[in-house]
């Protein structure tokens, strides 16, 4: 089966592979269709988009909003003169090994005009995600995709999964692409809380005020030219919007800024209801999103059950909530969420097999958590709340 493949962009925000692992390649020059193994997903199908008969945008501002913008909305943004062109999406992020990545929900006729020349002027690409496939560059999707070609768009057994399709780079900010038959099986997400909008000749910054006054205080206004050399833009307002899997409908979204030295601030009001402090079994005192505890709590309580105590080093613990990005990146760690925490740490590093015991980790699994020890690139001390489970 002839899929296509082009070589991506490089990654500002993907963590090292591991030492020794050769950096994924192509079997064809940059650029070139290569094939990949994915199969169709008819349930998940739209109509193909047909060639490409439009002219190509740059992508130069992103709207991301916690709900719909309205047509009043567009329409007043699509009316400003340094406006050339605009995009509705559906926008979210989904959790995938502690990377909180964002995934749009298109229409590949109409959204490819955004995307690069390669990416764009590649029928194959279109015809896959219409076909129900999912579009991401190269070596995200190399990293990410199991050994069959899928992806699960969030943690736990909930979350929907998806073929990758086509290696293929996107518009600035946007690390997965699906279609729009898509949304319904991401927890939480809406198409149209998403704005593409190309300014052409005209400096982007100069309607960013207009533009804000426009869709309000809940959407995050980015400036792409800045984005695409920074990973995101630290002027702006971001918003955090999981979905995908049971874990999205308890989390909320919340608004943030860049505070510097890798962390944020989120919006006060989201922390006050959602972050508490509270005691649990071995550890004592923690801070987390107040989902988490139940589980956390079970799982601690069978931990001591079972004689198992001693081989969670208290003095060894280093946090569940803590605001940031993944280190050296502009991607939001889980822990940001409050949903993560981090065991035996000296003993269980980045990229080995750990010294975790086995009985602690499949009890935490019973519970409802993703072990990092059984990730491609292993993180053996970090455990992250991957699907609600009932603890009665």
């Amino acid at each position: 089966m002839v899929g296509c493949a082009l070589l991506a962009l490089a990654s500002c925000g993907d963590e090292p592979a591991p030492a020794g692992d050769p950096p994924p390649t192509t079997e064809q020059p940059s650029g070139s269709p290569t094939s990949t193994t994915a199969t169709p997903a008819p349930e998940n199908a739209v109509d193909p988009p047909g060639p490409l008969t439009d002219r190509l945008y740059r992508p130069d501002m992103l709207i991301f909003s916690r709900e719909q913008l309205s047509g009043s909305m567009v329409t007043q943004i699509k009316r400003l003169r340094e406006v050339a062109a605009v995009e509705r999406i559906g926008l979210g992020q989904v959790t995938i090994e502690n990377r909180a990545l964002t995934v749009a929900a298109v229409d590949g006729a109409t959204y490819r005009r955004f995307t690069p020349r390669e990416s764009a002027q590649s029928q194959a690409v279109w015809d896959r995600l219409a076909g129900g496939e999912l579009a991401v560059r190269e070596e995200l999707g190399k990293r990410l995709q199991d050994d069959a070609g899928n992806v699960a768009l969030g943690g736990g057994p909930d979350a929907p999964v998806v073929r990758v399709g086509a290696y293929a780079p996107q518009a600035t900010t946007i690390d997965l692409v699906v279609n729009t038959a898509w949304v319904d099986d991401l927890e939480g997400m809406v198409f149209g809380n998403g704005l593409l909008l190309s300014t052409e000749g005209f400096d982007p910054s100069t309607i960013r005020k207009q533009v804000e006054r426009i869709v309000g205080e809940q959407a995050s206004v980015q400036d792409l030219d800045i984005a695409s050399r920074l990973g995101l833009d630290p002027g702006a307002v971001q918003t955090a919007f999981l979905t995908g899997g049971s874990i999205a409908s308890v989390v909320g979204t919340f608004n943030y800024t860049v505070i510097g030295g890798g962390r944020i601030a989120p919006d006060p009001a989201w922390t006050a209801a959602n972050i508490k402090t509270e005691a649990v079994p071995i550890l004592g005192t923690v801070t987390c999103h107040r989902a988490i505890f139940p589980q956390l709590r079970a799982a601690l309580e069978e931990v001591v059950v079972q004689g198992l105590a001693d081989e969670i080093h208290v003095d060894e613990y280093q946090g569940c909530y803590y605001p940031r990005f993944i280190a050296g990146t502009t991607t939001l760690s889980n822990h940001s969420f409050g949903l993560a925490l981090d065991l035996n740490v000296p003993g269980n590093q980045r990229g080995t097999v750990g010294e975790m015991d086995r009985e602690v980790v499949a009890i935490f699994k019973k519970w409802g958590f993703a072990w990092g020890g059984d990730w491609g690139y292993t993180d053996p001390m970090h455990f992250e709340l991957a699907q609600i489970v009932d603890p009665r």
